[in-house]
């Protein structure tokens, strides 16, 4: 069914399987706000809700508290882009599924680029939502058991370490934190090295866009990438240009 604020109640999953799980929606309209929260709970999960930025704050005192985060964009006090980059700055990196009434593409970009995992459009399914929250606490258990199984998760090349559990860098003795893109970013280059990957690839299995043609969201990306760990950013030796192509990682300085 689609859910747009006007209805209050969806047909209950077959799936179910919340088992308690704790879910914030931050959402400023009420009746939308019910409804979420009246069909997550036939869902199994626990539900508190947060009219506004100021309100989420408060919830999100401890980091991970909750296994998932509904957040609308449009807030009255700060937009959702903004809190959702405050929360990771914070270093709560709790999956997020972003909501808003916007459909232009690059505002999913901007969406994921402040650290969303998902990002969806109004009106919406509502059992397609509840299924695409399901599948982000599957991957955070997912990553959360690899994490367990491996004793180290650290990537290292040149002079830098990157704690892909953390989302922390090391470049001789100076700390980043990383966001979840940049992550998953030298992520895919680490079990692609030395391949070349095109702008569209990148954007698909990284952003998870398919058929998007801002491939300036990928070269900005890179930009960022070389001024973390490139000794000198405009000849760069990890991040390579391949020209008319894409990029290649090379973990080990080529020549």
């Amino acid at each position: 069914m689609t859910f747009d604020g006007n209805s209050e109640r969806g047909e209950r999953s077959p799936a179910g399987g919340g088992a308690g799980v704790r879910i914030l929606v931050v959402e400023d309209e009420q009746h939308l706000a019910s409804g979420l929260k009246l069909n997550f709970e036939l869902e199994g999960y626990a539900v508190e809700l947060a009219r506004d930025a100021r309100e989420a704050a408060r919830h999100l005192v401890r980091p991970e508290a909750y296994g998932a985060i509904v957040l609308d964009i449009m807030l009255p006090d700060i937009d959702g882009f903004e809190l959702c980059r405050r929360i990771r700055e914070s270093g709560d990196y709790t999956p997020v599924l972003m909501l808003t009434a916007r459909s232009d593409p690059s505002d999913r970009v901007r969406g994921l680029e402040a650290g969303a995992d998902d990002y969806m459009v109004k009106p919406f399914d509502l059992q397609e939502l509840i299924a695409r929250v399901r599948s982000m606490l599957r991957r955070r258990k997912w990553e959360k058991d690899e994490a367990r199984e491996a004793p180290s998760d650290i990537v290292s090349f040149g002079r830098a370490k990157v704690d892909l559990a953390s989302h922390r860098a090391y470049v001789g003795s100076t700390q980043l934190d990383l966001t979840k893109l940049e992550v998953d970013l030298i992520r895919y280059f680490f079990a692609n090295s030395g391949r070349t990957l095109d702008r569209e690839e990148l954007l698909e299995k990284v952003w998870k866009l398919r058929g998007y043609k801002n491939t300036r969201t990928v070269d900005n990306f890179i930009a960022r990438l070389r001024r973390y760990f490139e000794d000198d950013p405009t000849q760069p030796s990890y991040f390579v240009s391949v020209r008319g192509v894409g990029y290649r990682f090379v973990p080990d300085r080529e020549g």
